[in-house]
């Protein structure tokens, strides 16, 4: 049985703990508030974009000679993790890694093959750990990404897909809800898919759409300077909602431990003053044993 010393170390240890998490919690709200403004304010300007790319598409002629938006036999695949450059986030990169590598079963079961680009220091780890090649990787950024780092990632994807070394581009991620709710999501990006050019929707605003519109210079031309463009937003957009997703999870992880260290801190202070007590009443029996033998 433990004695008090041990336990009441145990005890300033969790409690020692606890206090480390309840600063995490509270830095992680700090910065979950900030990320949750930056992709508020950043979805308006993406949904913008994709109306804009929208309505250049449907008045274009022809899009064959746009790289990004031509689509041919799907032989190789490109995936994309979004994960985290720190853990303590709860189920953040461990579900992100789990439907990747379930896409990746998906996609070989079909006879395709696969490559792997990474974004985030525990996603590297993970592949690298399971001997994947890595196409590309990046990190440093994930709590607090720009649009230059999705710049530089929009071009290395749009490098390989012009190259012909891959023909289709998945990113997944993790879509921001609440601080409580993050959701993982696949996420074509190249070739840019149909329903982003107006090959689906809503009649009502397609017609408004095609509206009698002066395009200077050219639809096709103006087309191939968006498509760029629209690929740098949607990785942005990704990175934002990655990014406030990571911390809603880490402050509900700091939350949840922090709970945890409490609950743990009142089981082992009644253990405490149970053996205190069976220290006492040992003591007592001891005393009282001793009198006995002086009394005989």
């Amino acid at each position: 049985m433990a004695t008090v010393q041990d336990i009441r170390r145990r005890v300033n240890s969790v409690r020692n703990t606890s206090k480390i998490t309840k600063a995490m919690e509270l830095v992680a709200a700090a910065k979950l508030r900030r990320a949750q403004a930056r992709i508020e304010s950043m979805r308006p300007y993406a949904d913008r974009m994709l109306e804009l790319i929208g309505g250049t598409a449907r008045a274009a002629g022809s899009v064959r000679g746009i790289a990004l938006l031509q689509r041919r036999e799907v032989r190789r695949v490109a995936i994309l993790p979004l994960t985290a450059d720190r853990g303590l986030a709860g189920p953040f990169n461990g579900q992100i890694l789990r439907r990747s590598f379930a896409l990746e079963r998906e996609l070989r079961g079909q006879g395709l093959d696969v490559r792997w680009l990474v974004a985030g220091k525990k996603g590297r780890s993970a592949l690298t750990f399971r001997r994947y090649e890595l196409a590309s990787s990046w990190s440093g950024f994930s709590d607090q990404p720009s649009y230059a780092d999705a710049q530089a990632i929009a071009h290395r994807l749009a490098e390989l897909f012009v190259n012909d070394e891959v023909d289709r581009v998945v990113v997944v991620y993790n879509h921001f809800e609440s601080a409580l709710v993050q959701r993982v999501v696949e996420q074509d990006v190249l070739p840019v898919p149909e329903h982003v050019l107006g090959g689906d929707g809503d009649d009502d605003r397609a017609d408004v759409l095609r509206g009698d519109f002066i395009y200077e210079p050219e639809p096709e031309e103006i087309l191939a300077r968006l498509v760029p463009v629209y690929l740098e937003t949607e990785l942005y957009r990704a990175l934002l909602e990655s990014a406030a997703s990571e911390q809603g999870a880490r402050m509900t992880a700091m939350r949840n431990a922090s709970k945890n260290a409490g609950e743990l801190i009142d089981r082992l202070t009644l253990e405490m003053n149970r053996a205190r007590q069976a220290e006492i009443t040992q003591e007592i029996l001891e005393v009282v044993a001793g009198a006995d033998a002086l009394a005989g």
